[in-house]
């Protein structure tokens, strides 16, 4: 019986199962590091590749005149989520602010003489008669209806078809108009002359209701204040403000052409000698009736019928002002059908137009 004892290995030789071991964790290992860091860098990516980029804020000083015509006239675009805050004093932005100051200095120095008869001798204020009306009174009401939009929002939104803002735009307009023509009269003097009549008050307001201008008019075209024109919400226009309808030509009228005289035969009845006094007449034989085929009329635009919408939509009155209210669980009188509106009688007698006729169910 011998011993056998087992022969030692060098470093450079190694069992398969020694082997495959090692090899085995090393590689589960790296696969479990490559796990633990590729969710790592998609975290670290993600935000970037998810969020998206940050827009710049647009500029509004290379706005085109005719795109801010566009947002004074056809108004606002809707509102952008992304739209960056806007700051101003109060609930008033930076140019309501603005135009509110000038409007103040404007009324306080309204009240001093706006023309000089020579000799200090000194004349009467705006005040006096009724020059006050467009020259001051007008931008008044633009700004105090500026003011009311901010403080209520519910509250007057329009000045007949105009916008606040478009009506504010139009009474500075006017007032400086007003004042040019005032210092126009006092050159005109002065090439006939005489003195020069208008006041340091003429040149002041002149110069402040341009100011007004500015404010209201070409606003868009700034910055900084062109701001406030940008992300408004979308309302519908007013329908004195909405495009006009297409006018088509009216059809002639197919007259049917002239047949001619037609010659109709004689009876015997009428045939001289062809039937005695005493004898009866023979009776004619009886014609084939003729069916004339029945035209179905179509239903006159001004017939009244009955309408159904799909939802509830409000009936409002000539100035837009909503009436009543019709929806799907009961029909709707409509005594007319204007192409782009209904004229619906309500059950108490009041009469209004529904604007919005898509989806509508006639009866």
């Amino acid at each position: 019986m011998t011993d056998e004892k087992p022969t030692p290995q060098t470093a450079g030789e190694s069992t398969p199962d020694e082997y495959d071991a090692p090899a085995i964790a090393e590689s589960a290992g790296a696969e479990a590091r490559a796990d633990d860091e590729t969710p790592v860098s998609h975290a670290a990516a993600s935000p970037e590749s998810d969020e998206p980029a940050a827009t710049p804020t647009p500029d509004v000083s290379t706005v085109t005149f005719a795109e801010a015509f566009e947002a004074m006239t056809d108004g606002p675009d809707g509102v952008d989520e992304a739209a960056p805050a806007q700051y101003g004093v109060g609930p008033f932005s930076i140019r309501e602010v603005s135009l509110g100051a000038v409007w103040l200095v404007a009324f306080v120095v309204s009240f001093f003489p706006i023309y000089s008869y020579g000799n200090g001798g000194w004349g009467k204020s705006v005040w006096t008669g009724i020059d006050w009306l467009l020259t001051i009174g007008v931008p008044t009401v633009a700004v105090f209806l500026i003011g009311l939009r901010r403080l209520s929002p519910q509250g007057i939104r329009r000045v007949g078809s105009l916008g606040i803002d478009q009506f504010a735009s139009v009474a500075f307009s006017v007032s400086s108009i007003i004042w040019l023509g005032i210092l126009w009269s006092s050159f005109v003097s002065v090439g006939g002359g005489s003195v020069f009549l208008a006041t340091w008050v003429v040149w002041a307001e002149f110069i402040l209701m341009l100011a007004g201008v500015v404010l209201t008019v070409f606003a868009p075209l700034l910055p900084t204040i062109g701001e406030d024109f940008q992300h408004r919400s979308q309302v519908p226009a007013h329908r004195y403000a909405s495009p006009a309808r297409p006018v088509v030509a009216r059809p002639a009228t197919q007259r049917a052409p002239y047949a001619g005289p037609v010659a109709t035969p004689l009876t015997d009845a009428h045939a001289d000698g062809a039937q005695s006094d005493g004898a009866a007449p023979v009776a004619e034989p009886t014609s084939e009736t003729t069916v004339l085929d029945e035209t179905v009329l179509a239903p006159s635009p001004s017939q009244a019928f009955w309408a159904l919408v799909p939802v509830e939509r409000d009936v409002v009155d000539e100035h837009g002002t909503p009436l009543f209210r019709i929806g799907p669980t009961a029909w709707a009188l409509v005594i007319e059908d204007r192409g782009d509106r209904f004229v619906v009688r309500h059950e108490d007698g009041r009469i209004g137009y529904l604007t919005d006729v898509s989806g509508v169910t006639r009866g």
